[in-house]
């Protein structure tokens, strides 16, 4: 089973989606804004993944955070963050085989589903 997740107007989740369908592989989606986010939930994907590279840091949201937010910036205090603020989750997630990966890339997703 394969899952892809962020959040729907997001054009790499568009462009990750069109990728899946077009090359014909199931998938199901899980929209952060209407399915939600818990701490188990991304407490599991910053065990699979660099918590830091979880946190995407180019989003305005993120940029909105205090200095002191972001210089005090933990794995515990990320986590309770994405929670809060699931926009700030880079996008996609993408778990398929139990792996594990962040970001869309054409090459990257090739390499993924060739195995």
């Amino acid at each position: 089973m394969t899952t892809l997740y962020g959040i729907s107007n997001c054009d790499t989740i568009k462009k990750a989606k069109k990728y899946l369908t077009e090359n014909n592989i199931p998938f199901t989606f899980h929209d952060y804004r209407k399915d939600g986010v818990d701490e188990a939930m991304i407490t599991e994907f910053s065990t699979h993944l660099d918590w830091q590279l979880l946190v995407n840091k180019r989003g305005t949201t993120y940029r909105a955070l205090s200095d002191e937010q972001k210089q005090s910036l933990t794995k515990e205090s990320a986590i309770t963050l994405l929670c809060e603020q699931p926009a700030m989750i880079k996008r996609p997630v993408l778990v398929t085989n139990e792996q594990y990966h962040l970001g869309f890339k054409p090459a990257q997703y090739n390499e993924v589903f060739s195995k």
